[in-house]
């Protein structure tokens, strides 16, 4: 991590909706929330058109991704944070690290569409490059060729997919990473905050973690040394570990066995990354 850059803190900008996820959690150790629809009741409370138009004008299309499905998506991103404050993995992280990771949640869906009968399987692309696009605005640096790059990147990174003929959805095309990763470096510099929160949403399904949901394109073993570097590592799993505690807090052998999967799956992932 670029620790001479510094980065807007997710507890500072985002103030109000930081208390209430640790509102939630403090719900949560009580036993006030003890279900999905508990906690679906609670965030709907919260999220007013008010709070929306705040949250919005810090993240735009936040209030497009809470307008699927009644919302599912939305309370999934407040489960994820519910979550990942609770979980070991991100107790260990740097205050820094934590801070990141915040910022990862908030973004890593928050341009997917969630439809009945319809997998949304390009959302990290999709939301990668919104990402890119917002963090200057929430006081991230960037480096000084990011003007001239951006709309290029984005097209680049938004077009990564490939279609077959017969195929219920179109795949990220992973040909396409070496190119897309070089650019977020050079539209943030390499290692710094904004381009690990980006990264981390880039790639936050593309790690076979769950049997019972394939990823669309897994990245290979070369693909793991490549594109996963040990700074990236501990941010990646913890997203991807509170991705799963996103939908299954309330279910707790879901919860158990998916958490088990996804050590495992990071196991091989460090082993392969470490040589």
């Amino acid at each position: 991590m670029n620790t001479d850059q510094h980065f807007p803190a997710f507890d500072t900008v985002l103030e109000d909706l930081n208390r209430f996820i640790l509102s939630l959690v403090d719900e949560y150790h009580a036993g006030k929330l003890t279900s999905w629809d508990d906690l679906d009741c609670t965030v709907k409370a919260y999220f007013t058109l008010e709070k929306m138009e705040e949250v919005e004008a810090i993240v735009p299309g936040w209030k497009k991704m809470a307008s699927y499905s009644n919302g599912i998506t939305l309370t999934h991103v407040m489960c994820v944070f519910l979550g990942v404050y609770m979980m070991p993995e991100f107790q260990t992280l740097t205050p820094e690290q934590q801070q990141i990771v915040k910022w990862i949640v908030m973004f890593h869906d928050i341009d997917k569409f969630h439809i009945r009968g319809q997998k949304d399987t390009m959302h990290a692309f999709r939301s990668a490059v919104i990402t890119a696009n917002t963090l200057p605005g929430c006081g991230f640096p960037i480096a000084p060729k990011y003007p001239e790059l951006i709309k290029a990147w984005s097209e680049l990174t938004s077009n990564a997919f490939t279609a077959h003929d017969g195929a219920t959805a179109p795949k990220p095309d992973n040909r396409k990473l070496p190119e897309i990763l070089m650019g977020i470096d050079q539209l943030f510099e390499e290692n710094a905050p904004a381009a690990l929160i980006t990264k981390s949403v880039l790639l936050h399904i593309s790690l076979g973690v769950d049997p019972e949901y394939p990823t669309p394109a897994p990245l290979t073993d070369d693909e793991i040394e490549c594109f996963i570097a040990p700074g990236l590592f501990p941010l990646l799993q913890v997203m991807m570990l509170g991705d799963n505690e996103g939908w299954t807090l309330f279910e707790p052998e879901d919860r158990v066995r998916k958490r088990t999967d996804t050590l495992a799956a990071f196991r091989e992932v460090e082993k392969i990354i470490r040589g």
